[in-house]
């Protein structure tokens, strides 16, 4: 729910801002400062919540602690690559295929009802998917509106 809140209230000020300042809407960058600002904010729990995320990694995966920070980094990354013009559209597709590959680790969070905050399993269980699947719809259909293919 916070990523949610963050990316839309993002958009709405730098929307507004932008206007006053160029005296137009500017819907695609705003939605790339507020995909960015998201990003750098959920990269944030990577780091101060790694034993939480940690849990969240399917068991098949090896190097749990070292894919959090990768894709942390990777987040923090995209967060800065999709204002550059030349690349935004590959940093576009490259987000989308990040949020699907995500989607299990959230799954896996949902079934197991990890709190990745306390590293508990005192989540919120399987009706969490019914919220974070469709968010995770919204982040690529955001991302593909704002880097890919414009309004």
């Amino acid at each position: 729910m916070k990523p949610l809140i963050v990316l839309l209230f993002t958009f709405i000020v730098s929307l507004l801002f932008i206007k006053i300042i160029n005296n137009k809407y500017m819907i695609p960058f705003s939605g790339r400062i507020a995909m960015s600002v998201m990003l750098l904010f959920t990269a944030l729990g990577h780091f101060i919540y790694t034993e939480g995320m940690i849990m969240m990694v399917p068991n098949l995966l090896p190097f749990k602690k070292e894919i959090i920070f990768l894709t942390g980094f990777i987040e923090i990354m995209a967060a800065i690559a999709i204002h550059f013009s030349s690349i935004n559209t590959l940093i576009g597709w490259f987000l989308i295929l990040f949020f699907i590959l995500m989607l299990p680790s959230n799954i896996k969070a949902a079934i197991n009802q990890i709190d990745y905050q306390t590293a508990t399993y005192n989540g919120k269980g399987i009706s969490y998917l019914y919220f974070r699947i469709p968010l995770q719809i919204l982040f690529i259909t955001w991302v593909y509106i704002s880097c890919i293919k414009p309004l």
